[in-house]
């Protein structure tokens, strides 16, 4: 068996922790890991191959600093230009098994979830298999105990079902997140069980099921794979072929037509930790029932969520609201609205807000910087580079650049130039010169960057060489810069 982590989408509802270019799988939420790699850690037992990985093309260097902070090895990256929904992620997923001979089952499994129980994961994993052995397309279903509208529903023909382990329910139907009314009616029912995203099948039988009832994204993916670029391990889809391909779910190409589909119930402490109230459910509570982070003082207050992220944040008399406090943006809303924060984000994107897309402080795989002051004509930032890590040698036709070492030593290249800063030394980089930052140290290297000229957009870099391979990457013009 082989685990198949999706880490996309950019965890909306999580705003404004959760943003497009560091979502929420990626963010330590629940605990000292990430969702990811909790994901990940839960997988480490025996019988349990390496795991494949597939996400978008911009986070691939945190799936690689995040795995390499467990010490852990994988299967593969596959890296998609942009999302195409679940089914084409497996479905290229397990091409690439086939075609290197290994029709193995597949334990499909999104990144950003929390499991509680190990063991009772474990156990029903077993009898999972036993059904995918013999064929099935397996989907974990968690008992519906309360009347959620965040969740997809399944409802299940509760009988004993003629060749399948006892305690497998045949799928009947597949249900939209429900309005408060109809998901009480699911509940009391007995019938109906949360969709949690999680499946177990063989890689050829999803794909015989995915070329029988959706042929255009089975043909497409196959070409896309076919044209893909490979560096080891990793494999970079295609993205003229992938443009191509229909957007779509697991649910809605394969499992709400297939004969085969059936669930397996899993008790085990279950969360999408979708949003902020299902979040503040799995978290541990004050005598209030307050979920506090960060500099917080809450005073008359019941039931609350309150995340710092550097200010002091004060409540006072409030029952069931969500705080959340960031460098540059501040949500308030009641607990039991938290899934419209999906739509504020999407007007905030209607209007251009660099808010949603990213943090002040950004990663890169050379370390970070971090957004100081902006004005008309200037920039300043905080830039923390790894030690033996390089940015890319690079030019701007917009800009020039003055760096202050605020720590460890700095290599410097400008033209022909290579010289050595150590701490509160500067130096500057006209327009239009040939440069690169380098940390040749053993200790981070911390520099404040000061941008000057006419443009400051991120399209204003031109990268001549770099050792992450990014030089072919196509920028998009914004109103931040992002260096190196």
């Amino acid at each position: 068996m082989i685990p198949v982590i999706l880490s996309g989408g950019s965890g909306s509802r999580l705003w404004p922790l959760s943003r497009k270019q560091f979502p929420k799988q990626f963010l330590a939420l629940t605990g000292e890991h990430t969702l990811f790699q909790q994901t990940l850690e839960r997988l480490t037992f025996e019988g349990m191959q390496k795991p494949l990985i597939v996400c978008n093309k911009e986070h691939r260097f945190i799936v690689q600093e995040q795995l390499a902070t467990l010490g852990l090895a994988i299967n593969g990256l596959i890296l998609e230009p942009f999302g195409r929904n679940t089914a084409p992620a497996v479905a290229i997923s397990a091409m690439k098994l086939l075609a290197e001979g290994r029709d193995e089952l597949m334990l499909v499994l999104p990144a950003d979830h929390v499991l509680k129980d190990q063991a009772a994961f474990q156990r029903v994993l077993g009898l999972a298999t036993e059904a995918a052995e013999n064929g099935e397309m397996v989907l974990f279903g968690v008992p519906a105990n309360s009347p959620e509208t965040g969740y997809g529903y399944i409802r299940c023909d509760m009988q004993d079902v003629a060749g399948l382990p006892q305690g497998i329910n045949r799928v009947l139907q597949f249900v939209e997140k429900p309005d408060q009314q109809r998901a009480k009616a699911f509940v009391e029912s007995g019938d109906y069980f949360w969709n949690s995203g999680m499946f177990l099948f063989r890689a050829s039988r999803f794909l015989e099921e995915l070329k029988k009832h959706d042929a255009d994204i089975y043909d497409t993916c196959l070409l896309a794979l076919e044209r893909s670029q490979r560096d080891g391990d990793t494999i970079l889809i295609d993205a003229d072929t992938f443009a191509c391909c229909p957007d779509n779910s697991i649910d809605y190409a394969v499992m709400e037509k297939t004969e085969q589909a059936c669930v397996v119930p899993l008790s085990a402490g279950w969360s999408d930790v979708g949003c902020w109230a299902s979040l503040w459910d799995v978290q541990d509570k004050d005598a209030n029932g307050n979920v506090l982070k960060g500099d917080v003082v809450v005073h008359d207050s019941h039931n609350c969520m309150v995340h710092g992220n550097g200010k002091l944040v004060t409540v006072l008399g409030m029952d069931n609201i969500v705080v959340v406090e960031t460098k540059d943006a501040l949500m308030i809303a009641p607990k039991d609205r938290v899934q419209e924060v999906k739509t504020l984000v999407n007007t905030l994107n209607e209007q251009g807000r660099q808010e949603t897309q990213s943090h002040c402080e950004v990663f890169r795989p050379w370390g970070s910087y971090d957004s100081v002051d902006m004005g008309g004509r200037f920039q300043v930032k905080r830039i923390s580079v790894k030690p033996g890590a390089q940015l890319s040698l690079q030019m701007h036709h917009h800009r020039a650049e003055h760096w202050i070492v605020v720590s460890g030593t700095a290599e410097v290249t400008c033209n022909d130039k290579t010289f050595l800063l150590t701490e509160n030394q500067s130096t500057y980089i006209p327009i239009t010169a040939v440069h690169r930052l380098a940390n040749p140290g053993k200790i981070p290297l911390e520099i404040i960057e000061v941008q000057s000229g006419s443009y400051l957009g991120e399209d204003d870099i031109e990268r001549l060489e770099d050792v992450y391979g990014r030089t072919k990457d196509h920028a998009t013009p914004s109103k931040q810069s992002i260096p190196g």
